[in-house]
């Protein structure tokens, strides 16, 4: 089963259609969950306290090999904490989301993702492609960063490490190139 962690955050209704999952709102969802989506529409400190709920879950299953797709706040909760606000993320990938600076944010609307190195997500993806972003932080280019998106600056809109992916994008709102990055991950599942 392909569970999506409802942090009590929008965009949840969205990702449980394209997905066909199942929302997860405990660590028993968690843990019966083959693979995980841990979407996000909001802010790093308002999914402080559902995160906290099942955290040591997550990584648990992180620690057992079942596939993690973070999206927008999802992939920002990968990392260790925000410039948003308080709070500790999963940890998973080392740094800090930080805020852009010269340039109107949020950036919202169809950017470009360049490939960076070898990805599974992207795999089939045109270089280039466009995908919908609505966000106003961002993850630095690490060695990790899979896809690279520029606004006033490169950033990772792609990242993967073992079995944990994140995406800055929104696949579910990005057409068929979006729907190719769920397949990507789903084949996983």
């Amino acid at each position: 089963m392909m569970g999506v962690v409802d942090l009590g955050l929008g965009n949840m209704s969205n990702v449980l259609r394209a997905v066909r999952g199942t929302a997860v709102r405990d660590v028993y969802g968690v843990e019966r969950a083959s693979a995980l989506i841990i979407p996000g529409v909001g802010s790093f400190s308002a999914a402080m306290p559902t995160l906290e709920t099942v955290r040591e879950a997550i990584i648990g299953r992180v620690r057992e090999g079942i596939p993690v797709l973070g999206i927008c706040l999802g992939l920002q909760l990968l990392y260790e904490g925000s410039e948003e606000g308080p709070g500790r993320g999963l940890s998973i990938f080392r740094g800090t989301v930080k805020r852009f600076s010269g340039v109107r944010v949020p950036h919202i609307g169809w950017n470009q993702v360049e490939p960076s190195g070898e990805s599974v997500l992207l795999k089939g993806i045109r270089r280039g492609e466009f995908f919908y972003f609505v966000h106003s932080y961002y993850a630095p280019v690490s060695e990790f960063t899979r896809g690279l998106t520029d606004y006033g600056g490169a950033f990772s809109s792609v990242v993967e490490k073992g079995n944990v992916f994140g995406v800055q994008f929104h696949p579910e709102k990005s057409g068929q190139a979006g729907a190719r990055v769920l397949r990507n991950f789903g084949v996983m599942a």
